[in-house]
């Protein structure tokens, strides 16, 4: 008589006679180098195929809406520096516009350029660290070379403006902590000449390569409806198809004004995010040549809102009347109306929003910020189950997600 074998519990069969094996739980991160910082994603692996992922934050929480409720409106700029603290210029922007929303502030067309200018360097800056920490994500070190190559002549056009070359905390509610040095509009014009074909030589490193097109090419696909679902936004939700980019949809600080066009994909997949990102790019330097080859005189602040944006220097240094105003504004902050107000700005990983409540006074009552990568990190545990746990590391990159505004 023939022995019937038992299979051990590890290896059982299901009832459609397929072997089933014990699934392994993995945790990748907080201290990953493929994880962008202190994100952990806790998985759980059937061999080496992805049938759980959950994010798991809160390493890095700082508790920044609860500090803009103790600070002055201009003391909390620098904090928006940490949001997404690759592209602290542009954070700057999206705050001080919703504070002058609320304060029912229009600021000179001067400063709106400036603002365009230093939106879309950041953009650029931005675009360029997520695509070099994604080629090396996926094997390409040469990428990552390239694009710090170019950050760094960025950096220091932003030192020149600002002082700083990382936490910048240039603009200020009512207008900017300084107007732009002599000379300095027309070496932006340069860096753009001079980028434009490094640019393609740089996605061209990339765009058909075998490895890099097997590693991003299917993987991680996002459909036009999860995209809107899981509240994504910014190039991966134009990625997945959906045309949507504040700059065209709710225009801002005199953006209706450029011409550029918005990329979008076609599959949704980790290849068509990267494509969408590179184009970004030459449209960020479209629109910073029109700004420059347009480039308005005028004032940088506006000079009606004595209540809010400090005197100049040399006033405060000469006549009571400004040293009084700077005092005032320094010590109980500048005065607003009470009210709320919502203000979302597009920014590189995607729509950064303030929501401000105001009883009045110098201090925000309550403040919420919507940061796009918290909620782009949603759609992590619908991407990844079905990959390999390589594939994980390609997603994580495509979505290029700074941890600073998720905890924020």
């Amino acid at each position: 008589m023939a022995t019937e074998f038992t299979y051990p519990d590890a290896a059982a069969k299901n009832a459609t006679g397929e072997f089933e094996t014990e699934k392994m739980s993995l945790s990748m991160g907080p201290s990953h180098p493929s994880t962008h910082g202190v994100l952990r994603i806790q998985m759980e692996l059937d061999g080496e195929i992805v049938t759980k992922a959950e994010p798991v934050i809160g390493y890095l929480h700082r508790g920044d809406e609860k500090i803009a409720e103790n600070m002055t409106y201009n003391q909390f700029v620098p904090y928006t520096d940490r949001l997404d603290y690759i592209a602290p210029l542009a954070n700057n922007m999206a705050y001080a516009i919703a504070v002058e929303r609320l304060a029912k502030l229009e600021v000179p067309e001067r400063c709106q350029v400036i603002r365009v200018i230093t939106a879309e360097l950041a953009r650029i800056s931005a675009h360029l660290l997520g695509l070099g920490a994604f080629g090396i994500d996926t094997g390409a070190w040469t990428v990552f070379m390239y694009s710090f190559t170019e950050r760094e002549k960025l950096y220091k056009l932003f030192e020149e403006l600002t002082g700083a070359r990382f936490t910048t905390s240039y603009t200020r509610v009512g207008g900017l902590a300084r107007d732009v040095p002599e000379g300095w509009t027309g070496r932006v014009d340069e860096f753009c000449d001079q980028f434009l074909p490094i640019l393609e030589e740089i996605l061209a490193l990339l765009t058909r390569n075998k490895i890099f097109m097997d590693r991003t090419v299917g993987i991680g696909t996002i459909s036009k409806e999860d995209a809107i679902a899981y509240g994504l936004t910014g190039p991966n939700l134009r990625g997945s198809g959906v045309p949507m980019d504040l700059r065209k949809d709710k225009p801002y600080s005199g953006y209706e004004k450029y011409e550029f066009d918005i990329p979008v994909g076609k599959t949704g997949d980790s290849y068509d995010r990267y494509l969408v990102r590179g184009e970004e790019m030459r449209q960020s330097v479209r629109i910073v040549k029109q700004a420059i080859k347009n480039f308005p005189g005028g004032d940088w602040y506006a000079k009606d809102a004595r209540k809010i944006f400090a005197p100049p220097k040399d006033k405060v240094m000469s006549s009571m009347e400004e040293l009084i105003q700077n005092f005032m504004i320094v010590t109980e902050g500048p005065q607003m109306p009470a009210g709320e107000v919502y203000f979302e700005a597009e920014n590189p990983k995607g729509t950064l929003g303030f929501f401000i409540v105001s009883k009045g006074g110098g201090v925000p009552w309550r403040m919420k910020i919507r940061a796009p990568s918290f909620s782009n990190l949603s759609i992590l545990p619908k991407v990844c189950v079905g990959m390999m746990v390589s594939d994980v590391v390609s997603i994580l990159g495509s979505l290029d997600f700074v941890m600073g505004e998720c905890d924020r």
